[in-house]
Formats: C-alpha cells, sequence, structure tokens
C-alpha cells in the first residue's frame, strides 16, 4: 500500500491542504481564499485572517478526498514559519489534531522552503521515478523567492543545504508593487494590476532609481523606488497622472524586475550553478518571467519558474519541500516560528 503526505499551509490568509504521494505527485490540492475579504482593508488584517482559518479548515476537510485516504496517509507536514504568528498557530492547532485523531508523525516545514522547491514539483509530476536522478543534475541551484513578503535569492548546494545569498533589506519586490499600486489609485492587491496597465506603457518614459547594490554587495532594496514615485505623482495633475498611467507602471515596474534581474546576473557572474529557479507570488509576472529565462539562456542552463497554481501560498509545495528536502526540513523544531529564517 503506496504512503502519502497530508500537507497544512496556514501562514498568511489562505488555509490549504494537499495530498502527496512520492510515486505519484501531487494527489490533491484545496484551498480557501480570503482575498476578497482582505480587499477593503487594502492588506490582510491577522486577527481577522486567524478567526477564517479557525472557521475554514474543518469544513475545508470534509470537502476534500484527505479522508478518503486516511487510511494511507503515513504523516501530516504543516507549516511552522515565517508567517503570521496567530494564522499559523491556527494551522499548527489543526495539524495536532489531526496527528492525535489519526496516530499520525507530524514534522514542521519553513514556509520559505516550499518556495525554494516549488519550481521542482513539475519536474517531479513529469516523472517521479526518475526525479532523484534527474533534481541531483540541477544542483548547485541558484533560486528567486519574490512575494509580497520575501525577496531572496539563495541556493540549493548539491548536498541540499539552502545558503540565503542576497535579500531585501526593507521593503520586497511584491511589497513594493502593491504600495506602489496603492499610491497610484489601484485596488488590492496591486501587483497584478500594474503589470495589467504596464503591458501597453513605455518602460523607458520615466527614470525610477533601480538601486542595484554593486557586486560585492548582496542585498535587494525597494523603499527607495516607492519614494521615488510618490515625489513624481505629487508632482502631476490628475489629468497629466491618467495619461501617464501606462508609463509610470511600466517604468516602475521595470525598475523592480531590472534590481531583481541584475543581482541573479552579479551572482553568476561569480559562482557556476546548473539551475536558476523563480517562485513565489510575483513570479507569476510575465514580464519577470521572461527577464529570468533570458538571463537562464544566456548561462546556458535550466530555468525553472514554479507553476502559477503553486506561486502563492499553497499546501503543495509544504508537502513537496517535506519529500524533496533531504537536508532535514522534516527535522525542524516543532514550534510556531513567525520569523523561521529560510537557511
Amino acid at each position: 500500500m503506496q504512503s502519502m503526505l497530508l500537507a497544512i499551509e496556514s501562514s498568511c490568509d489562505e488555509s490549504a491542504l494537499a495530498l502527496f504521494d512520492p510515486k505519484k505527485g501531487i494527489l490533491g490540492e484545496w484551498v480557501h481564499s480570503q482575498i476578497d475579504l482582505h480587499k477593503e482593508y487594502g492588506g490582510v488584517v491577522p486577527d481577522l485572517a486567524s478567526r477564517e482559518h479557525l472557521k475554514n479548515f474543518f469544513p475545508l476537510l470534509e470537502a476534500s478526498n484527505v479522508l478518503e485516504h486516511k487510511d494511507r496517509i503515513t504523516g501530516i507536514a504543516v507549516t511552522n514559519g515565517p508567517g503570521l504568528a496567530g494564522c499559523l498557530a491556527l494551522g499548527i492547532a489543526f495539524a495536532k489534531s489531526l496527528s492525535m485523531a489519526w496516530g499520525l508523525p507530524i514534522c514542521g516545514v519553513n514556509h520559505l522552503r516550499g518556495h525554494a522547491y516549488s519550481p521542482f514539483i513539475a519536474l517531479h509530476e513529469s516523472n517521479p521515478a526518475k526525479f532523484e536522478a534527474s533534481i541531483q543534475g540541477l544542483f548547485p541551484h541558484l533560486g528567486l523567492i519574490v512575494s509580497g513578503g520575501n525577496t531572496i535569492l539563495f541556493e540549493i548546494t548539491k548536498e541540499r543545504v539552502l545558503n540565503v545569498l542576497a535579500e531585501t533589506v526593507d521593503d520586497a519586490a511584491g511589497e513594493a508593487l502593491d504600495k506602489g499600486a496603492k499610491l497610484l489609485g489601484l485596488p488590492y492587491p496591486g501587483g497584478p494590476h500594474v503589470e495589467k496597465i504596464a503591458a501597453t506603457g513605455d518602460a523607458k518614459a520615466f527614470d525610477f532609481p533601480k538601486a542595484i547594490a554593486p557586486r560585492n554587495e548582496r542585498r535587494f532594496s525597494f523603499s527607495g523606488l516607492k519614494t521615488s514615485l510618490r515625489y513624481r505623482i505629487e508632482k502631476m495633475e490628475d489629468t497629466e497622472l491618467k495619461a501617464a498611467m501606462p508609463d509610470i507602471c511600466a517604468s516602475y515596474q521595470s525598475a523592480v524586475i531590472d534590481q531583481l534581474f541584475g543581482k541573479a546576473k552579479h551572482i553568476l557572474e561569480v559562482d557556476r550553478y546548473q539551475s536558476l529557479g523563480l517562485s513565489g507570488g510575483v513570479s507569476n509576472n510575465k514580464a519577470l518571467r521572461a527577464a529570468i529565462e533570458r538571463l537562464a539562456k544566456r548561462y546556458r542552463i535550466p530555468c525553472l519558474i514554479a507553476q502559477p497554481k503553486h506561486t502563492g501560498d499553497n499546501a503543495a509545495m509544504i508537502a513537496f519541500a517535506a519529500y524533496a528536502d533531504t537536508a532535514g526540513t522534516q527535522h525542524e523544531a516543532f514550534t510556531i516560528q513567525p520569523a523561521l529564517r529560510l537557511g
């Protein structure tokens, strides 16, 4: 009888479950999103998000087919950080209740490790039997996690040790896009709206600061970009701003992408990697995906980008990380760690 792993994700505003079979891949995914609930507030309200997790997890379990496979589930993986403490606590409490009721072991999984390994999910699904041989040929791997809360350039070594190479010192890239959208009067979440409007604009129309750190400084910074946008808007009349909106969005988005592209390029110029990856919510941005694909092509290495359904907060990547990360994810301390680091 084949074994399965149940995964639980609740780091922010999405309650998610997934079933994973090492010999077949992801067998099912179920997500309850709170995005419509938080829209009117312009962002996630932690207390409200926690209450929604409490209300939604058991109905989500009943609506899934998890209970049909209960006898084949041999373990439970649950996100233990980073994220909102209250939301993490609800997911862990849910995992513990199932663990006690079903007599199964549980393990805490770093949410960022889930993102780090998410680009490899499709590789496993294409041929589970040959996955280990295939993934080993892609290490060392250079990856970029870009989301509303994190911007991290990291490596996975041949021994599957994850090392942070560069990260933001202030705003995350997704946060910069959302805050920029808010300044422009666009609805939450703003990043996709900026991308849509930017599609018809000229990325060279406005000169926003790209803030690419020197080669020897491995960091990102996006707060100055947001400030520059605010000063630019304050000098414009409403009619002028409306007419220039496509060009502003294109230029602003380009400044974010150029910084991500530039720092990844700096790393590739110094060290040799066998593959390049992109994950996190902002990786759905088509211009960013195209830029990372160009970079991988320049250095003649495979480019792995997380599937759209696995770019946001999802339980599939938590299950997959628990399976694929043989360097110790499955042995992490089982505690709530809202500020847990990738490495």
